[in-house]
Parts: C-alpha cells; sequence; structure tokens
C-alpha cells in the first residue's frame, strides 16, 4: 500500500497542477474576449478613446494590452494578455491569450 501511494501521489499532485493550469488559462481567456466586448460597446456608443481603453482595461486581466483599430461605420477592439500557470513554474507555463471583438457604430447603419 505504501508503494502504491509513493508513486501515485506525484502523479495527482500533477494532475491537479495541469487542472489548475487549464482553469486559469480558460479564465484569462474569458476575461480577454468579455473586455473587448465591453470596448467594442463603449466605442460604438460613441465613448471618447481614453473612456474606450479605460472601459477595456477594467475588465482585462491585469496587465492586458488593449488595442483598439476604428473604421467609418465600425470599431474592433483587440485584448490580449498572458496566462501564467500556478506555483514556481507560472512563468515557464505561461500562455498568450486574446479576445477580439466588434461592432457597428450607433447611427451608422441609417
Amino acid at each position: 500500500m505504501t508503494a502504491e501511494t509513493a508513486v501515485l501521489l506525484p502523479v495527482l499532485v500533477t494532475l491537479m497542477a495541469v487542472l489548475v493550469w487549464g482553469v486559469l488559462v480558460g479564465a484569462a481567456q474569458i476575461r480577454c474576449v468579455d473586455a473587448a466586448r465591453e470596448g467594442a460597446r463603449a466605442a460604438a456608443r460613441g465613448d471618447p478613446p481614453d473612456q474606450v481603453l479605460a472601459v477595456a482595461r477594467a475588465a482585462a486581466p491585469p496587465g492586458a494590452a488593449v488595442a483598439v483599430t476604428e473604421h467609418a461605420a465600425d470599431v474592433r477592439v483587440v485584448v490580449s494578455a498572458r496566462s501564467q500557470g500556478p506555483g514556481a513554474l507560472g512563468g515557464l507555463l505561461s500562455l498568450q491569450v486574446s479576445g477580439t471583438a466588434s461592432a457597428l457604430r450607433e447611427g451608422a447603419g441609417s
């Protein structure tokens, strides 16, 4: 029984760390998509560019980059961030995640 536990315990700990890492990456991805949507909505309403960036950064993960591209009838917001892994190896296991959203400006279709 002790030998089986000694072999199985590191495998279970590694599995849990991988699962936690996957959840952290998924959560960062969702936050990027939500932040891009919020920023696109604000820009479509006609909010000033600094307010659009502030809205998107408030919803984004810490340290995220926000880019806003405006065209005549629509606006596109891209939010990207690095998702850190759990524990001491977080920097080694980091992944780049991003979200993109676009919206038509209000009154552009008329």
